[in-house]
C-alpha cells in the first residue's frame, strides 16, 4: 500500500510516518518538497506516485497570526485540502486530513459531536471549516479528523512552550475558564494508522474507506482547562526532582486578551469514531505522561 503524507516535518506528521511506515511505501513530503497549493505540483506528484492514500497534517496552524495574515491562512487550509482531495479523486485515492474544535463557538455546555453546526469564532477556525467543506465536496473517499490541543516532543505546541517558560518565569498567567482537551500527537497518529490497517486487512481498501466516509472527532479522553492542563505538565516536572518552579496564576479569558478569540468550551465527544472503528483512546493525564517521560527537562 502507497501512502503520501504532506507536512512530514510537523509534530503530527512525524508521528505519522512512524506509525503508518509498517503500512507500505511511504512518500513523506514538506513545502520543499511539495507546495500543496499548487494544483499542478499536487496533481504531478500523485499521478507520478499513485498512492492508494493521502494523508495531509500541512497546516497554517498560528491563531493569532492568522487575524493578520487572512490570504495565507485560507489559502493552506481552506484551499489546498481541496486540491489534495480532488487529486485523490482524481487517481483513485483515498484522503485523511485533520482539523479543529475551533470549529466551533464554545458556547454549548456539553462535548461537540459531529452533528452539531460549525459556527467559528476566529479566522483560523473559518479557514479550517473552509477546508472541511472542499474536502466533502471534492468527491474522494475521505476521514476528516477534528482534533483539539494538539502538543508533542517536537515543533511549536503549548507544553513544549511551558517546559521553556518554567525555566524563564516567576509567575505565569495561564486561563482557567477555556475547557478543552489536550491531545497528543503520537495518540491521532497511532489512532490514524490503526484505522487504516482495519481498513486495509478488510476489502479492497478504497472501498472500505468508502462505507465509512465522513467527519469523527479524535482527541484523548477526559478535559481539563489551559491551567489544569499547565498544572498536570509542573507535577510531571516534579516527580523529576525540580522544584524551584513558577506560580501559575488563573486568569479568565476577558482578562486574557489575544488577537483571536477562544471558545469557552471546545471538547468533542468521541463516540461516533470509537463505535464505528472499535478504538480504545486513552485519558488526556495518562497520554501527558507518556509523552513527558521522552522529554528532556
Amino acid at each position: 500500500m502507497k501512502i503520501l503524507v504532506t507536512g512530514s516535518n510537523g509534530q503530527l506528521g512525524q508521528e505519522l510516518a512512524t506509525e503508518l511506515r509498517p503500512l507500505g511505501e511511504l512518500l513523506l513530503v514538506d513545502i520543499q518538497e511539495l507546495d500543496i497549493t499548487n494544483a499542478e505540483q499536487v496533481n504531478r506528484a500523485v499521478a507520478d506516485f499513485k498512492p492508494a492514500l493521502i494523508v495531509n497534517t500541512a497546516a497554517y496552524t498560528a491563531v493569532d497570526r492568522a487575524e493578520e495574515e487572512k490570504e495565507l491562512a485560507m489559502t493552506v487550509n481552506g484551499k489546498a485540502p481541496g486540491i489534495l482531495a480532488h487529486a485523490a479523486k482524481k487517481n483513485g485515492a483515498g484522503f485523511i486530513h485533520y482539523s479543529t474544535d475551533y470549529v466551533f463557538d464554545g458556547t454549548k455546555n456539553s462535548p461537540y459531536t459531529e452533528d452539531d453546526t460549525p459556527c467559528p469564532i476566529n479566522w483560523y477556525g473559518e479557514t479550517k471549516l473552509a477546508g472541511e467543506r472542499a474536502v466533502m465536496k471534492s468527491g474522494a473517499p475521505y476521514l476528516i479528523f477534528r482534533t483539539s490541543w494538539l502538543y508533542g516532543t517536537t515543533g511549536n505546541n503549548f507544553m513544549l512552550t511551558m517546559l521553556r517558560l518554567f525555566n524563564e518565569r516567576d509567575e505565569i498567567k495561564i486561563v482557567a475558564d477555556q475547557r478543552g482537551t489536550p491531545t497528543w500527537s503520537r495518540v491521532v497518529a497511532q489512532t490514524t494508522a490503526e484505522i487504516v490497517k482495519k481498513l486495509h486487512e478488510g476489502a479492497e481498501f478504497k472501498s472500505s474507506l468508502e462505507q465509512v466516509s465522513g467527519l469523527y472527532h479524535l482527541t484523548c479522553e477526559g478535559q481539563t482547562t489551559w491551567h489544569g492542563f499547565t498544572t498536570a505538565i509542573m507535577e510531571n516536572v516534579k516527580t523529576t526532582g525540580v522544584d524551584n518552579l513558577p506560580k501559575l496564576i488563573p486568569v479568565q479569558t476577558s482578562e486574557y486578551k489575544t488577537p483571536a478569540k477562544r471558545p469557552l468550551n471546545s471538547t468533542l465527544s468521541l463516540e461516533k469514531v470509537k463505535r464505528t472503528f472499535g478504538v480504545e483512546i486513552p485519558d488526556w493525564r495518562d497520554a501527558l505522561n507518556l509523552c513527558m517521560k521522552k522529554v528532556e527537562l
